[in-house]
C-alpha cells in the first residue's frame, strides 16, 4: 500500500486495511484517526502503543479474528494430530484461538516451536497467558503492518512476520506457518 496511500486513503478504506492486521476495531479507528504519519518508524511506533493499550474488549475482539495455528500438510501426522489436541485444550482454558508470532524461527524448527510453545503456554494462569498472547498479537499486527505499508519486516529484513493467518482473504500478506 505505501505510506503515502496509507495516509491519504479514506477513513474507511485505511481501517479496513489495518484490521486486515489486527482485529480490534478500536486499534484500526486509534491508527487511522491519527493519520498522518511522518514515517514507516512512526507508525509502527503507533501500531505498539495501540496495541499496549488495548482494553480488554479490544484484545478479546482482535483475539478471537485469529485462526489457529497450522502446520504445513507435509508435516508429520503426528504432529498434526499433537496441535489439534493442543488447540483444543488452550481454546478450551483460554477461550481464543493460541497466537504465536514466528519472526525469525527458521523453517526446519517451525513445528517444533510451534508445538513447544503451545505446550508450556497451557500451563499459564490466565492472566499470565493473556499477557503473552497480547505480545504475541502487537508482534503480528506489526509485521502484517509492515507489510501492508511495504519496506518489508519491521526489522528491516523482508522475513515475514508468521502466523496464523493461511489463507485467509482478510489478512491477504499473512502466509500460512509453513512448519
Amino acid at each position: 500500500m505505501g505510506l503515502l496511500r496509507f495516509n491519504t486513503a479514506a477513513a474507511p478504506s485505511a481501517e479496513a486495511a489495518l484490521l486486515a492486521c489486527c482485529g480490534s476495531r478500536r486499534w484500526a479507528e486509534r491508527l487511522a484517526a491519527h493519520r498522518p504519519y511522518p514515517t514507516r518508524e512512526a507508525l509502527l511506533a503507533a501500531a505498539d502503543e495501540a496495541c499496549y493499550d488495548l482494553a480488554g474488549a479490544d484484545l478479546d475482539e482482535a483475539l478471537a479474528d485469529e485462526d489457529p495455528v497450522p502446520l504445513a500438510p507435509d508435516a508429520p501426522g503426528t504432529a498434526h494430530t499433537a496441535l489439534r489436541a493442543a488447540h483444543t485444550a488452550y481454546e478450551s482454558g483460554f477461550g481464543h484461538p493460541f497466537v504465536i508470532c514466528l519472526d525469525g524461527a527458521r523453517p526446519d524448527e517451525r513445528t517444533d516451536e510451534v508445538l513447544a510453545a503451545i505446550r508450556t503456554r497451557l500451563g499459564n494462569e490466565p492472566d499470565e497467558e493473556r499477557a503473552v498472547s497480547a505480545e504475541e498479537l502487537r508482534r503480528l499486527a506489526r509485521g502484517r503492518l509492515a507489510r501492508l505499508i511495504g519496506g518489508g519486516h519491521p526489522r528491516g529484513t523482508d522475513e515475514p512476520s508468521w502466523n496464523a493467518r493461511s489463507g485467509d482473504s482478510a489478512h491477504p500478506d499473512s502466509p500460512s506457518v509453513p512448519v
